[in-house]
């Protein structure tokens, strides 16, 4: 049986663990909203380059760009997984890494080779240790991504893409449903589906027919000039596009990131507090049953006395 002093000691132990989840559960609610504020500043831009894909789709006609034919035989995967440089935030780093692992093992079952790009020291050393080789790697990075990472991966994608290294590339990560929620996304970002560039499903379906069936008039009205050509425009504005996309990712995985810690921080906080509840009542027992024996051996003590 534990004596005061082990007690106390581990009390004190629990405390100061919890003084640094609190502080911790602080900075990463500061982070939040500077986060949130730059996911916020990317969606509009995201969401207008879609629809100008869409409007040009839809006025040059037949477009034949790489970028948004489908390989017949898919041999080989490209995947881009985006996680975090720290730990300490819950099953974000977890639920990224697993599934992209299921991906490989599924895509060798079936004889398709999977090449990974790692964003975060945590999928670096995940994917070393099984001895899985990466293409790109990318450190210190996640709480505070650039646009040149989003570019350098941007650039991989679609040069591996057109030159036949890679059938499809795939984007796994977290997306910020909001400050303290995180769903996995799974986004293939390579070939380009035209019913992705916008979000308005009359827009998409009229985005589609235009790039299947030729122009139609139902969305963009009029004759639409492109210099020097649609398809030169359409080339120029891809590559964009998808480096706008993996920029989203990036900045919509460290918002969620900020927002994983902070949830896990704020549990391990509560349970430390629990923790210390539990100590200290088993602390009072242990000395109130301490007091109770020395009382009873003085009561014994004066009695043997009197005798």
């Amino acid at each position: 049986m534990p004596n005061l002093h082990d007690i106390q000691r581990r009390i004190n132990s629990v405390n100061s663990t919890k003084q640094i989840t609190r502080t911790m559960e602080m900075v990463s609610a500061a982070k939040i909203r500077r986060a949130t504020e730059r996911v916020a500043a990317a969606t509009p831009y995201s969401d207008s380059m879609a629809e100008m894909l869409a409007n040009v789709a839809v006025s040059g006609g037949t477009l034949d760009n790489p970028l948004l034919q489908e390989h017949e035989d898919v041999k080989n995967v490209l995947a881009i997984a985006v996680v975090s440089d720290r730990g300490l935030a819950g099953g974000f780093n977890s639920n990224v890494l697993r599934e992209v692992e299921k991906k490989i093992r599924a895509n060798q079952a079936e004889g398709i080779r999977t090449h990974v790009v790692a964003c975060g020291k945590k999928a670096i050393s995940y994917f070393s240790f099984r001895g899985i080789e990466l293409d790109m790697v990318f450190k210190d990075l996640s709480a505070d991504p650039t646009f040149e990472e989003a570019a350098a991966i941007a650039t991989k994608a679609i040069e591996g893409y057109k030159a036949g290294e890679y059938d499809r590339v795939v984007l796994v990560y977290n997306h910020a449903k909001n400050a303290a929620e995180q769903t996995l996304q799974i986004e293939t970002i390579l070939p380009i589906n035209p019913k992705d560039l916008a979000k308005d499903e009359d827009f998409s379906a009229a985005a589609v027919a235009g790039v299947d069936g030729g122009a139609t008039d139902e969305v963009v009205n009029g004759d639409v000039d492109f210099e020097p050509s649609a398809e030169d425009v359409l080339g120029s504005l891809l590559p964009a596009y998808v480096r706008t996309m993996i920029y989203h990712a990036l900045v919509d995985s460290a918002a969620g990131e900020q927002g994983a810690r902070r949830n896990a921080m704020k549990s391990a906080t509560d349970n430390a507090n629990e923790m210390v509840e539990t100590l200290e009542r088993y602390y009072n027992r242990v000395r109130q049953g301490a007091i109770t024996t020395e009382i009873n051996e003085i009561v014994g003590g004066a009695a043997a006395l009197e005798e």
